[in-house]
């Protein structure tokens, strides 16, 4: 597998450097925005969120009234002065919300752009019955087609690789400049994505999608945004502000009666403007922003989410399973130590390995050289004339030739035991022993010869990533269990296991397993996360809640997942992880901040608009009049949306804590944060309203 370890970026190089130009020019994005925000009060497409839908109702009521005040029979200090304020502050809050969606959306739309740059309609030499080649556009290809691409060539759709080997720029897709070997019957290079460009030798390959459903299409649809399906919570979410805002009409209907009888009438523009205060406007203008941001942080992370509910779910994930080799380690096992046996010096053993791995271009065999290095046992041996011998399946050995029939070999102990003793050698007693060693640590030994004399042992590790163990550690506060999956012994797999801080490990583990382990841990509820990048790992994707295929794995294994890293870094699963329990967390947070303002709002108005009634003393506030007090909680109401969209948009700061002890932040910072905000808010508007006169 091959993994780039590289930092956090956006989709593509080209979206690297629109972000730049976007940070020079934000003010064009926001004017787009604004503009969009004017566009989304349709009310065809506002009604889909029924709190701001609301809110555009009572506009047009206020403007109704404004124009004619005895509209509805209403009270004579009905005027149109504070009718059109309540008219003007209504409307502004519809279109708060819909810029936080369009700021969102907007953000989005500029990835999509840059990626657009790479969708271009080519020619593509189809290859017909019969070997005859046929010219056509790339957009008369069909699924099934088998085309072929040469040097130079862009490729013109996504597809796998029938036949021949060449490298592969993909720059445009991972932002990576080092091209790609691609070639067929590889898990993890035998498909190419439509947009990248064949850079030497040739291809034949099948065609994979039809026009406009290519994985650059389906990315580019995402990162807009224009297809984004409501999440589950959401849709819940959504329904839950519904019923609010039917709750709170109800009260405001039973407001008018009430007034009435206590002497202290309440005109319908006040009423409207009650109903928008108390109504959670702030979250049913954000909730759409919040959803949007989040798959906009997936995106920057070169990860491209088929759904919203692919993030949400990954937030909601009890379950991580890793494959260790090259998620968990670093996928080469490199050499950690020197075990001399049969009576030879460390010095000695050292110097034999050396002479054994100076051809070895391995990260095994480099591992080996510059151990040795470090120990001052270079050299020692004539070069002169030597020769490499590489590694074989058949001998599962590699070493040197010198001159004089001079032979040095490590490999695998069996191997090397083997050609000692037909050479006439003899095997070291303390030999196994060393062997044993090295497996009870969890390594793989290799033993090292010079002529019919095995000096020693190689001791290799597979090194843990580093900072992987505290990332764990973070998982595990969250809850998240962790359980790696290897293919290595049970010995080598508790070693790993314990140096990276997994819960649980299923060593020698087959395709059947991973499967086995999913549906066990989604039989107790959990919502189960894992990566993979081969064909076989298809149907553990398919089953696992939160599927990551590798961009570099096969195509079955990404129509089988719900997430595709770009970069192919396996570990991302775990940013993930992260993204998905931010958009989670963020999206409790403003929505206890939103209906605590809704509580405190009550509380601050109700009391101050029945103050001639003879209750003033419930006016905490001591707000200057009914009219000042609808007018400032109108604002403070429009105000509030703008000033918490950059917290939409970026995220709560992300903490690793438990689920209980997250709810219990949430309602001390933004649960009584809610309730405070809005009395100072309010009197200062109050202030500022009755010294201005407009109440």
């Amino acid at each position: 597998m091959q993994v780039r370890n590289k930092p956090v970026r956006p989709v593509t190089a080209a979206v690297r450097s629109d972000l730049k130009r976007r940070k020079v020019n934000q003010a064009g994005l926001y004017s787009r925005a604004v503009a969009e925000a004017f566009v989304k009060l349709n009310p065809l497409t506002l009604y889909k969120n029924p709190v701001m839908f609301v809110v555009l109702v009572g506009t047009a009521i206020t403007l109704a009234l404004t124009v004619n005040p005895d509209l509805f029979g209403d009270l004579p200090d009905s005027t149109r002065l504070l009718n059109g304020l309540i008219t003007a502050i209504l409307f502004l809050t519809v279109l708060f919300g819909n810029f936080a969606e369009a700021v969102a959306e907007g953000r989005g739309k500029a990835q999509a752009d840059a990626l657009r740059r790479t969708r271009q309609d080519t020619s593509a030499r189809r290859v017909l019955p019969g070997g005859r080649i046929e010219e056509v556009y790339s957009t008369q290809l069909r699924k099934g087609d088998v085309i072929r691409v040469v040097a130079g060539d862009l490729i013109p759709a996504d597809g796998e690789v029938l036949e021949g080997v060449a490298s592969v720029d993909e720059s445009a897709i991972t932002g990576e400049s080092a091209p790609v070997i691609k070639e067929p019957g590889s898990d993890v290079a035998s498909t190419v994505t439509g947009g990248t460009r064949i850079l030497s030798d040739e291809l034949l390959v099948q065609v994979g999608s039809n026009p406009g459903e290519g994985f650059i299409d389906r990315m580019i649809a995402l990162v807009e945004g224009a297809r984004r399906q409501k999440t589950p919570n959401e849709i819940a979410l959504t329904v839950l502000l519904a019923v609010l805002t039917l709750i709170f009409l109800i009260v405001v209907a039973t407001i008018p009666p009430m007034a009435n009888f206590v002497g202290a009438p309440v005109s319908i523009a006040a009423l409207v403007g009650l109903l928008v205060a108390l109504i959670p406007t702030t979250i049913g203008g954000l909730l759409s922003a919040i959803g949007i941001a989040g798959m906009d942080r997936v995106a920057q992370f070169n990860v491209i989410a088929t759904s919203g509910k692919a993030v949400e779910a990954a937030g909601d994930v009890g379950t991580l399973i890793l494959d260790k080799t090259g998620t968990i380690t670093l996928g080469n096992r490199l050499a950690d130590e020197f075990i001399p046996v049969g009576g030879h010096s460390l010095g000695r053993l050292a110097q034999a390995a050396w002479a054994a791995s100076i051809f070895d271009t391995t990260p095994e065999g480099k591992s080996v050289v510059k151990l040795a290095t470090a120990q001052g046992a270079a050299g020692g041996y004539d070069l002169q004339g030597a020769a490499g011998i590489e590694f074989t399946a058949q001998t599962r050995m590699s070493g040197t030739d010198f001159g004089e029939g001079r032979r040095v070999r490590k490999g695998a102990v069996d191997a090397v035991k083997r050609y000692v003793q037909a050479q006439g050698g003899a095997i070291p007693a303390d030999l196994d022993g060393a062997v044993e060693r090295v497996s009870r640590l969890g390594g793989t030994p290799l033993a090292v010869s010079d002529g019919t004399e095995i000096f020693g042992i190689i001791y290799l590790k597979d090194i843990v990533k580093p900072g992987i163990r505290e990332r764990f550690e973070e998982l595990r506060r969250m809850g998240v269990r962790t359980v790696m999956l290897t293919g290595d012994n049970r010995i080598t797999a508790s070693v790993i296991a314990g140096e990276a801080g997994v819960d649980d490990f299923i060593a020698e583990a087959t395709p059947e397993d991973k499967i086995r382990v999913i549906r066990e841990s989604q039989e107790q509820g959990k919502l189960v996360a894992m990566t993979g990048d081969g064909t076989n790992d298809a149907p553990a994707l398919a089953q696992a809640d939160v599927g990551v295929a590798m961009n570099s794995g096969t195509q079955a294994a990404k129509e089988a997942a719900n997430m595709v890293d770009l970069d192919s870094d396996p570990t991302k699963l775990i940013d993930v992880v992260t993204i998905g329990k931010q958009l989670l967390i963020t999206r409790g947070a403003l929505t206890t901040f939103s209906i605590a303002n809704d509580v405190s709002k009550y509380f601050a108005l109700i009391p101050a608009m029945f103050g001639a009634a003879g209750i003033g003393a419930l006016n905490i506030m001591a707000l200057t009049s009914p009219q000042s007090a609808i007018l400032s909680a109108l604002i403070f109401n429009a105000l509030i949306i703008p000033a918490l969209i950059p917290l939409a948009l970026r995220g709560v700061e992300f903490r690793p804590l438990s689920a209980d002890q997250l709810l219990t932040r949430n309602i001390l910072i933004y649960g009584l944060g809610g309730l405070a905000v809005p009395f100072v808010g309010i009197k200062l508007i109050d202030i500022v309203v009755t010294a201005v006169g407009l109440a």
